[in-house]
């Protein structure tokens, strides 16, 4: 398990990669509410995503101690890949990838104008298991996406940031995916901000965390979970990850159609790009807000921005913006 030790690190690590995000809100969304509601945008960092933080820092630790490896590998299906791309490409490093055959077209081309090799699986297990056989050669060095100490340090520095500007909130919201970037929002929280609630969210078709926070043990996912929420799609979280989602102190589990229904409307309302993975998290907030009778400031994670054509598509097939968020209650 890391420390906020390690998150300090992080940040004077990467501070000259990457741009620190600002905090934003919407008015409308607060008086709807009936609470302040704050949203730490990830989606315009580098490479439109949070995980530039995790991959910058993993990449840049290892020139830190002076090792420059022939490869530098990853697995993703699209946001960490293009971080990990993005920096090999900063310390002149060569970056092989590895990929299911169903990522975001836009985030594969990203990732090839990184400089990245781009490699295809089947699915996201064959993936897996190609970088995993990659890593064992000599002069390859893997980026893991969540579970590895480094990353998670990385992934962390967005609500070590955000603490900076905003000291005082009663709860903070991040996506699970593999667990990297709740796990280091957590240990950031506990420390800057102790008596905040974290809160992790996921979509119900790929519940691997839930599942196993539930069950006590790591649940892995029989196949690719089908959901608009690529970043989410992971199999199972890692065995760092799991110790810190643990120590969570809530965890919700979203549907295809309210984790569509809030991309709309926090697109709409934010006025800048924000993709499913990290729009799922405003149905949680909706459900956790309405069993408060004092008002609340929450801060929610917004770990990127990242949308192909085909995903916007699947989005909009239906407008959600007749139903305001005021009518809706916990729709």
């Amino acid at each position: 398990m890391i420390t906020f030790n390690s998150i300090q690190d992080a940040q004077a690590r990467i501070d000259k990669f990457i741009h620190r995000t600002p905090i934003v809100e919407s008015t409308l969304l607060n008086h709807w509410s009936g609470h302040r509601i704050y949203f730490k945008a990830e989606s315009l960092q580098k490479i439109g995503a949070f995980k530039a933080r995790g991959g910058c820092n993993a990449v840049a630790r290892l020139m830190e101690k002076k090792k420059s490896p022939q490869w530098i590998v990853a697995n993703s299906s699209g946001n960490h890949a293009q971080a990990v791309a993005w920096a090999s490409n900063q310390h002149g490093l060569k970056s092989r990838i590895y990929m299911p055959e169903n990522v975001s077209r836009v985030k594969a081309q990203a990732t090839r104008f990184y400089g990245a090799e781009l490699v295809f699986g089947k699915d996201r297990a064959e993936a897996d298991q190609m970088v995993e056989e990659a890593s064992w050669k000599q002069g390859v060095f893997w980026v893991p996406p969540f579970n590895h100490p480094d990353v998670i340090a990385g992934q962390g520095t967005s609500a070590a940031e955000a603490f900076k500007d905003l000291p005082d909130v009663d709860a903070v919201f991040a996506p699970c995916g593999g667990g990297g970037l709740l796990s280091g929002t957590l240990v950031a929280t506990r420390t800057l901000s102790p008596a905040s609630k974290v809160v992790g969210v996921e979509p119900l078709n790929a519940n691997d965390a839930a599942q196993s926070l539930r069950q006590g043990s790591i649940h892995t996912l029989n196949a690719s979970p089908d959901t608009l929420a690529d970043g989410a799609r992971t199999l199972a979280v890692g065995d760092l990850t799991f110790e810190h989602l643990k120590e969570l102190d809530d965890f919700y589990e979203v549907s295809e159609e309210n984790l569509i229904y809030w991309t709309q409307w926090l697109n709409h309302l934010l006025k800048i790009r924000v993709e499913p993975t990290s729009a799922m998290c405003m149905q949680a907030v909706w459900e956790y807000l309405a069993h408060k009778s004092t008002s609340q400031r929450v801060l929610v994670i917004l770990s990127g921005g990242n949308m192909d054509q085909d995903t916007i598509q699947k989005i909009w097939s239906q407008d959600y913006l007749t139903i305001c968020p005021g009518d809706v209650g916990n729709s």
